[in-house]
């Protein structure tokens, strides 16, 4: 708890008599008195030129964009630390060191020494008297010291490996340089995005955190101090005063457009008052809490993390809750700790040494003295951001030399020279842009302009050759050509090579009966990511489809920077329903294989015959393959009698039906007929009285099935005698009449062979 002096506790009313008395000797030299416009203690006197929701920013500076602009740049080492911290993963980094140097020496501590002393030669270990004692050292030693090697090993490659999955995707400079700057741009556009959402809501932020409007008393008791503070500072406005219900801390902390003050500080002298009001404005209006909000956005994913472990400790202070905590959250605390706020501590600890001078030039050095020997800080924050900037901080005792080597330009006597150095306000602020960004700036247009300069030629290049509209031109393009090399290059890598190896298909888009998609037509393309849709509408012959073609982005980039795209899908097969011999793609003929006739293809319109046989021939036929076909484009030839083919076969049934009738037995062999229920027949004769017309079905291109429909039989008489019970008799009896049989093409001739049921 915070120790007060007995005589500075007093009551507002007491308060307000001990700061209209300056006859006391501990009290600073009067103030002078406040200027006809600070002479008010309501809050109307507050003037802003800007107005609106950037009122009670602090003047000096031409306008908002420029006091934005001073606190962003001035500290980049915190800026650096945050992003290193937030963008890089560094929690999850350290989380993964740890855990896997926790591991290896584990391992190696029980393991180490067994594999530390098998890697000695065994010349060594056999020696006499020395080898057993190496043996025996090595084993003893080789565990920790494995275990404390290993252990920073592991350490090392656990804390690069999340770095090095976070750019996993990298192919090269360009490509690392590029998500370098892309990570660095989001990260500027969320810090700036959150330091105006902290600027401009700020009132409302504050409200919301237990801040509130002063009361009558409380004005009257404090703003003088403040508007005659400003008016040493030589600030000629002030920023929005806010107070805070808590008695037992003294507490002064200033925003970028607002100071909040507790209560317990009004029950402090005067002199320590107007101290901390000085030191406050300082901070005001140098703009350091817009470089720290900056910051903070900046950093704001860790940020918002930290502030889980930062409340628990605030809202249930106890060394048991600390300690869950940290064994939850220390990833994320020893960052915080030893990572952002040492690269944050050098512009904290400045603000902190400027806003101390502020007290001097303003003429309340002893007071502040007084404040800094009394208590540890009188700075804390609402946030667990703002407690780990606090702790940054330079120590008191640093912070009391610095006051005595100073004085403010008021205490500097009439003659002689002053025997410290004179704090004014100019000093202090710099003028009304104390960030020299002149050269910068220039550098940084320059540097901005060669960028837009350079990202547009490459945009151009990459919209004329690396869009996905390219690959599909391209691809078209090559079937046009009927070029396979170029052809290949266009398609997905795990087809690529067997396009470039195959040779049928090279001889088939190159005849003349293939027709490739003509008048192509890309009408619409479909982008998600990596992968997109086109679609395409093109005239395959006669006919104009639409269809889509898939398209991936490649893997590997063009000269590091440039990543073009392929189609995915672009080729097809065509799979022959029945493996036929002599099966003709575009007069290229397809071979037989177990497993089937197929053969790859390309969308465009193929001719597909068969050879030709004395016995058949086949149509051709046109096959159309539609571009980004997921499926084998079905083969199935059907080959037609011929008409020469079916006089002949005609023919030669006839001549083996004639050949049949000419023989005078019963059963003529080889025949289709045959005499039944006549004993003893002689004389037999058979005479065709009409052909049957058999049916020709055609098994393949060389062989046909032959056979007799019921109602295509022919008639067949035959006559003679035989022995009856009443003598030698003559007969004649007739029988229906049909063929069955194979007939096969061989070179040039056709053969028939009847087929006789036994």
């Amino acid at each position: 708890m915070q120790q007060h002096d007995p005589d500075a506790a007093q009551p507002y009313g007491d308060q307000q008599n001990q700061i209209a008395d300056t006859s006391s000797p501990a009290a600073s030299p009067p103030l002078p008195p406040p200027s006809p416009l600070r002479a008010s203690v309501d809050e109307g006197t507050r003037s802003d030129p800007g107005g609106g929701r950037l009122a009670n920013r602090p003047p000096g500076y031409p306008n908002a964009v420029v006091w934005l602009r001073v606190g962003i740049l001035r500290d980049w080492r915190g800026v650096l630390g945050a992003f290193l911290a937030a963008w890089l993963y560094v929690p999850v980094a350290l989380f993964t060191a740890v855990v896997s140097a926790t591991v290896a020496a584990l391992t190696l501590a029980f393991t180490g020494g067994g594999m530390v002393a098998d890697q000695v030669p065994h010349a060594v270990r056999d020696a006499p008297i020395i080898g057993g004692l190496i043996d025996s050292f090595l084993q003893q030693s080789g565990g920790p010291i494995g275990a404390f090697v290993g252990a920073a090993i592991a350490f090392l490659i656990g804390l690069l490996i999340v770095p090095v999955l976070r750019f996993n995707e990298v192919d090269g400079l360009v490509s690392l340089l590029a998500q370098l700057v892309g990570m660095v741009g989001a990260a500027i556009v969320l810090g700036l995005l959150y330091t105006l959402y902290r600027v401009l809501l700020e009132h409302r932020l504050l409200r919301v955190s237990g801040a509130r409007e002063l009361s009558r008393r409380e004005r009257d008791l404090i703003l003088p101090i403040l508007h005659e503070c400003a008016q040493r500072l030589g600030l000629p406005n002030v920023p929005r005063l806010l107070v805070e219900d808590d008695l037992v801390t003294t507490n002064a902390r200033a925003y970028a457009r607002h100071v909040v003050v507790t209560t317990g500080l009004l029950t402090d002298s005067r002199e320590e008052i107007a101290a901390l009001l000085s030191h406050e404005l300082v901070h005001w209006r140098t703009g350091d809490e817009v470089t720290s909000a900056f910051v903070r956005g900046v950093g704001l994913p860790l940020v918002l993390v930290h502030a889980v472990p930062a409340w628990l400790m605030r809202r249930f202070p106890h060394p048991a809750t600390n300690l869950f905590v940290f064994l939850f959250f220390w990833p994320v605390l020893l960052t915080m700790k030893y990572l952002v706020q040492p690269l944050h501590r050098a512009d904290v600890r400045a603000a902190e040494y400027r806003a101390d001078l502020g007290a001097v030039a303003a003429g309340h050095a002893d007071g502040l003295r007084a404040v800094l020997e009394r208590r540890r800080s009188f700075e804390s924050g609402r946030s667990g951001w703002d407690e780990a900037v606090c702790a940054e901080h330079p120590p008191n005792e640093l912070r009391l030399d610095r006051l005595e080597q100073v004085q403010a330009a008021d205490d500097v006597p009439d003659t002689g020279t002053p025997p410290r150095r004179v704090v004014a306000p100019a000093e202090l602020f710099g003028g009304d842009d104390p960030v020299s960004v002149r050269r910068p700036a220039v550098i940084g247009a320059a540097v901005l302009l060669s960028i837009c300069l350079v990202s547009s030629l490459l945009g151009v290049v990459q919209w004329g050759f690396f869009r996905p509209a390219t690959a599909v031109d391209g691809y078209f393009s090559a079937l046009a050509d009927r070029d396979v090399d170029d052809l290949a290059g266009w398609l997905n890598p795990e087809v690529e090579a067997a396009v470039r190896s195959d040779d049928l298909l090279g001889r088939m888009i190159e005849s003349a009966d293939y027709q490739p998609p003509s008048d192509v037509d890309v009408t619409a393309i479909e982008r998600e990511e990596d992968h997109a849709t086109a679609t395409v509408s093109l005239r395959l012959g006669e006919e104009r489809v639409e269809a889509e073609l898939a398209l991936r982005r490649d893997d590997a980039s063009t000269a590091g920077i440039f990543r073009g795209w392929h189609v995915v899908g672009g080729v097809s097969s065509l799979d022959a329903v029945v493996s036929q011999p002599g099966l003709l793609v575009n007069g290229v003929a397809i071979p037989e294989s177990p497993e089937g006739q197929s053969v790859l293809s390309v969308p465009g319109v193929y001719v597909v015959t068969a050879a030709a046989s004395p016995l058949s021939e086949t149509p051709a036929q046109r096959i159309t393959v539609l571009p980004g076909a997921g499926s084998a484009t079905p083969i199935q030839v059907v080959p037609e009698l011929k008409p020469a083919a079916r006089s002949t076969v005609d023919a030669q049934v006839k001549e083996y039906l004639d050949g049949c009738a000419r023989q005078t037995v019963a059963a003529p062999q080889d025949c289709p007929f045959r005499l039944s229920g006549y004993q003893g027949a002689k004389g037999i004769k058979w005479t065709i009285s009409s052909y049957p017309t058999p049916q020709i079905d055609l098994l393949g291109p060389a062989a046909a099935q032959v056979s007799t429909p019921y109602e295509e039989r022919g008639e067949v008489r035959v006559t003679g005698t035989y022995e009856s019970y009443f003598g030698e008799e003559e007969f004649s009896d007739t029988y229906t009449l049909g063929v069955t049989g194979m007939v096969t093409a061989t070179g040039e001739e056709l053969t028939f062979q009847p087929e006789v049921d036994e």
